[in-house]
């Protein structure tokens, strides 16, 4: 069984479900209640103010003690830790600071209309209907508030979950099993990937909370040791800013090379004028996929390798019509126009954009025709972030020795 992240709407009868599963699969619960808990002993910070900052309240002077910054940071720590054992079940709102990239988890919500939620609310607590509606509107508030700030999406977000479980409709046991049935499709991850993964997250995580005095608005992503850390917010003397954030980055244990770059909010609060030009894009990714495919991009990002995204066909040839693009690493089973005919339409009209098949769905026989098409590699999923980087380098001594 995967690493479970369960998020729940007030009297949804989640518990049922998530007592249910420790039951069957002996998972171990962690509530956010817990994780508020060892952060604040952790980390010495005030429960009330990791509270406030869950519920999205105002931190006063957090523009100066980037309070709210730490405590994200150090709630993402311990998450992090936790993550090292392959039987946790994390119940809660907190589960959705760990980051999408990881294969693992499987994030699960429970919910169910708003009015079954008042009866339910009714029946547990004996309250009146008015001040159960009134604790149901609070809970969505804080749970839209975080997932907006977080994740930018909504709570409820079907989205930001990998199987949505109306329990008005599923009983407990339909809901269990179907739960269970699609955790086999994590049953075959490779290990090596899973460790590389989470300690990613570790190294951001501990990154994040060595920062999170100097400055707000500071993003950081891993990736074997390479840190890609983004300034979203306008900073005095950012040169010497850079130098210290960096020096600060590169005394931390597993930490091998550090990139910076501005995001694109840095200049949004500032009557400074955008002056950075950004060179055209020419490498592009095509998937319809659209969470794998923007991971990969941020992860070649941290590899130098800036991309734009297609997630059709239609849109990879229609941004193929650009003279800057190079290389392309293309999908093949995708709905519309697939990738064999987007790869057929490209080395006729643009022979010289270099096409890299990334398929977790082909066979010898895909293999063999996409290289009859003109592929210039075949590569499977779950990609080798390091295989596929050469393969990308070589596509490009290829271009360059044209040129």
């Amino acid at each position: 069984m995967p690493i479970l992240t369960l998020s729940n709407g007030l009297y949804s009868n989640a518990k049922k479900i998530v007592d249910e599963l420790k039951t069957q699969h002996g998972y171990t619960i962690i509530t956010d209640d817990q994780i508020i808990d060892l952060t604040s002993t952790k980390h010495g910070i005030k429960k009330s103010t990791l509270y406030k900052v869950i519920q999205s309240k105002q931190v006063a002077f957090n523009d100066f003690t980037h309070e709210k910054e730490k405590c994200i940071a150090c709630l993402k720590q311990i998450l992090s830790q936790h993550l090292k054992a392959d039987n946790h079940l994390f119940h809660g709102m907190l589960g959705h600071l760990i980051p999408k990239r990881i294969s693992q988890i499987m994030r699960i919500l429970i919910i169910t209309n708003k009015e079954t939620r008042i009866k339910n609310g009714i029946k547990l607590h004996g309250s009146s209907k008015k001040d159960t509606i009134k604790a149901i509107n609070l809970f969505d508030k804080h749970a839209i508030l975080w997932t907006s700030s977080i994740a930018g999406k909504k709570a409820f977000d079907p989205s930001l979950y990998d199987i949505v479980i109306p329990s008005d409709k599923l009983s407990i046991e339909e809901s269990i099993e179907f739960i269970t049935k699609q955790s086999n499709k994590f049953k075959n991850l490779p290990e090596k990937l899973i460790k590389q993964e989470i300690a990613d997250f570790e190294l951001s995580a501990q990154t994040e909370v060595a920062l999170a005095g100097v400055g707000n608005k500071l993003y950081v992503d891993a990736d074997k040791g390479n840190i890609l850390i983004t300034i979203d917010k306008n900073v005095m003397m950012l040169s010497k800013f850079k130098q210290k954030i960096s020096t600060i980055a590169k005394g931390i244990k597993g930490v091998n090379n550090v990139e910076i770059k501005l995001g694109k909010n840095y200049y949004s609060n500032t009557i400074v004028r955008k002056l950075e030009v950004e060179t055209p894009a020419r490498l592009l990714l095509v998937d319809d996929e659209k969470e794998f495919v923007q991971t990969l991009s941020e992860r070649l990002k941290l590899r130098q390798f800036p991309s734009e995204i297609a997630y059709n066909g239609k849109q990879a040839l229609e941004l193929s019509e650009n003279d800057d693009m190079e290389v392309m690493i293309l999908d093949l089973k995708m709905p519309g126009i697939d990738g064999f005919d987007v790869l057929k339409k490209i080395k006729k009209t643009k022979p010289h954009i270099e096409v890299i098949i990334l398929t977790g769905h082909g066979s010898e026989q895909d293999r063999e025709k996409c290289m009859q098409l003109g592929a210039f590699a075949y590569l499977e999923k779950p990609a080798d972030i390091d295989l596929l980087t050469i393969t990308m380098k070589q596509a490009y001594d290829k271009i360059n020795t044209k040129k």
